[in-house]
Formats: structure tokens, C-alpha cells, sequence
């Protein structure tokens, strides 16, 4: 694996610890902002986290136009209509404040702004024609890890199918971490973000793209996860733990851009996009069956019978432990291990994984 050809570029500068949040505006302005885009969703409006961002904006001189018309998985009619209102006020800047669906969302619109067509234009590596916005990233949730990756991750209004959509320019140019914004996010959040931080560690550690610089990343974000999770579950105003989740999170979102992701994400996303599950709830079903699946030695340098572990973490945290749960048909497992199998993240899963291998992986989980 050390031996591993690969090309790692680390994009944003990052800013973190308690109290970090009040440098946004000097930030800001000191990438020179002077219109921005403050992309967050309805709940960062009654947190008040954005009432918060946009004191601290305005003390620096900056104009700040609010956007929070999309979903959890936002998808591209949201973008477009984000699009619209930052073409309304000629801004020159974009933050992204709150979970993985802001920081998507953000990045989203910053492509489509700057580049013009909608999303599906965009679905790949490296499409964009067009400079894009500078960008800063203000995760309020302790999982996702989107503020360290070029990617945004938005579904087709049309056909609800889930699209990286990826670039180099879409970087932030800044990630801020403040674990005071992240100590309110409800349980559910806490609970599904979280897990799918983890999942990005445990995959990223096995994927065919594996490479000295993701193996660092990967396990320094096991590290901090596994033992910050449980404690974040049982004690969710444990500072120090919102702390090492956050940070356990921003090396996850690393190691994915240098090594991908696998069968867990691609038996995932088609759950969301069927049922509109959510994300963290699909992950906590399947990541333990392909983690049994693949049968790696590999696995237990994280942890001695990872599978069982993983899924001891979701049932302490109260997440689904089948599809029975998820109120999943049995008959729609066919169309769904198709789905599955053209997911891209499948492709560098270390096991082969195809419709057959999706459709064991959801009787399993069954």
C-alpha cells in the first residue's frame, strides 16, 4: 500500500477550537469578501448560529444575503434556486454554515453561479469551465467531513439519484471548526452524522485507492471517532468530545479525497434516494454486513471483530440495525442492488461489487 502511486493536494486552511467562530468576519474579509452568500438551513436559523455569523460579517463590512431554502439532500432545483439569489445579489463570496447539506449545497451553487447549465453538468471530477467563488466552510455537526473535499453531493430532482459532483476549484478556501456551534445539533444528527464520520474511516482504510497520505488520515480519524462517539451519544455536552468528533470527521473528509470511498456508500445511497432515508441511517445498516463482507485482515488494526463493534456503535446510538427497520420492501432488493451497482463509489471497494454483490449485501442487511 505505501507503495501506492498518488497525487494529494490539501485545499483548505483550517481553523479550529472553542470560541474560533468570532475570527469569521476578519476571515472573511481577509480573503476579500466584500458580497457574500451565507448558504445555512432553517435549523442554523433557530440555533441562532446564523443571527451569530452575520453580526460577526457585518462588524467586518460585509454584506451578507441568507439563503436556507433546501433539504437534507439538496438537490438541483435548490441549487438553481440558490443560483438565482446569488445572481440577485452579484455576490462575490460563499459560506457554507452547518451540516454536510450546507456545505454541499454551497459548493453547488458556486458552480452553477460561476460556471452556468445546472448540476448534472457538473456530475465528475473536474467540470467546471469557470474560476469559482472563494468559499469558506462552518460545520455545525460532528460528522460529513464535506468541508475538507472538492466534492458536493446533490440528487437529481428528477430521477432522485445522488451526484458527486467534484472539483478541484470547489475547495474552501477555509474550514473554521468551532465545537460551541456543534454542542446544540439534535441527537438524530448527532447520531447519523457521526456514524457516517466513522464509516468514512473504516472505508476509506481499505479502498483499492489506498495510499500512504489516506492511511494517516484514515487512522487518526478512527482514533478520534471511535472513542469521541460514545461519549458524544451518552454525554452530548461533552465539549471535548464535540471537539475530537469534529476533528475525527475533518480527517475522514481528508482521507476521502485521497483514497474514495466503497460498498457501504453505494449501498447507501440508493436507500435515500428510494425512501429518503437519511444518509447516516443507510450507512448505519450496511457499513457492518460489508465490513463482514469484505473480509479483510486489514480491518482489525482498527478494532478486533469491527464488524460487531460498528454494530454495537449504532444501536448504542439508537440508528436502525436492518431494512426491516428502514420499512424496506423485500421485493424492491433487486432494484436496489441495481441502483447500487452503479454507484460510483462501488468501483473501489476491495472486494468486487456488482448488482449480484449488492443484492447479497441487502439480504444480509435484511
Amino acid at each position: 500500500m505505501t507503495l501506492a502511486s498518488f497525487d494529494f493536494k490539501l485545499h483548505p486552511r483550517l481553523v479550529f477550537g472553542l470560541g474560533e467562530i468570532k475570527q469569521l468576519g476578519d476571515l472573511a474579509k481577509g480573503l476579500g469578501f466584500t458580497k457574500t452568500l451565507l448558504v445555512a438551513d432553517s435549523g442554523l436559523v433557530k440555533a441562532g448560529h446564523v443571527a451569530q455569523a452575520t453580526t460577526l460579517l457585518e462588524a467586518s463590512g460585509i454584506v451578507v444575503t441568507h439563503f436556507q431554502d433546501f433539504s437534507e439532500n439538496p438537490d438541483t432545483n435548490m441549487v438553481e434556486h440558490g443560483r438565482q439569489v446569488a445572481a440577485k445579489s452579484h455576490v462575490d463570496s460563499i459560506i457554507g454554515l452547518g451540516g454536510g447539506s450546507s456545505l454541499d449545497c454551497a459548493k453547488a451553487i458556486n458552480f452553477v453561479h460561476c460556471g452556468g447549465g445546472n448540476m448534472r453538468d457538473y456530475w465528475g471530477h473536474n467540470k467546471a469551465t469557470h474560476p469559482l467563488l472563494p468559499m469558506i466552510g462552518v460545520p455545525c455537526t460532528t460528522g460529513t467531513g464535506s468541508e475538507a473535499q472538492t466534492y458536493a453531493l446533490i440528487s437529481d430532482a428528477e430521477t432522485h439519484i445522488k451526484m458527486a459532483c467534484g472539483d478541484d476549484r470547489a475547495a474552501f478556501r477555509i474550514a473554521l471548526l468551532d465545537p460551541e456551534l456543534a454542542v446544540s445539533q439534535p441527537h438524530s444528527v448527532r447520531a447519523t452524522a457521526g456514524y457516517d464520520a466513522i464509516s468514512h474511516a473504516v472505508e476509506t482504510f481499505v479502498t483499492t485507492k489506498r495510499n500512504a497520505v489516506s492511511d494517516a488520515f484514515s487512522r487518526q480519524s478512527w482514533r478520534l471517532l471511535s472513542r469521541a462517539f460514545p461519549k458524544l451519544i451518552l454525554e452530548p455536552g461533552n465539549m471535548e468530545a464535540v471537539g475530537e468528533m469534529q476533528l475525527g470527521a475533518w480527517f475522514a473528509g481528508c482521507a476521502i479525497e485521497a483514497s474514495m470511498l466503497g460498498a457501504t456508500h453505494a449501498t447507501a445511497n440508493p436507500l435515500t434516494a428510494r425512501y429518503g432515508t437519511a444518509h447516516g441511517a443507510a450507512i448505519a445498516v450496511m457499513l457492518p454486513h460489508v465490513v463482514e463482507w469484505n473480509q479483510l485482515r486489514q480491518y482489525e488494526q482498527l478494532a478486533p471483530h469491527l464488524s460487531q463493534h460498528l454494530a454495537d456503535l449504532a444501536m448504542l446510538a439508537g440508528l436502525p440495525g436492518s431494512l426491516k427497520e428502514l420499512n424496506v420492501p423485500s421485493e424492491d432488493l433487486p432494484l436496489l442492488a441495481q441502483a447500487a451497482a452503479e454507484q460510483w463509489t462501488g468501483r473501489f471497494n476491495p472486494r468486487t461489487f456488482d448488482a449480484a454483490a449488492a443484492l447479497a449485501l441487502y439480504q444480509r442487511a435484511y
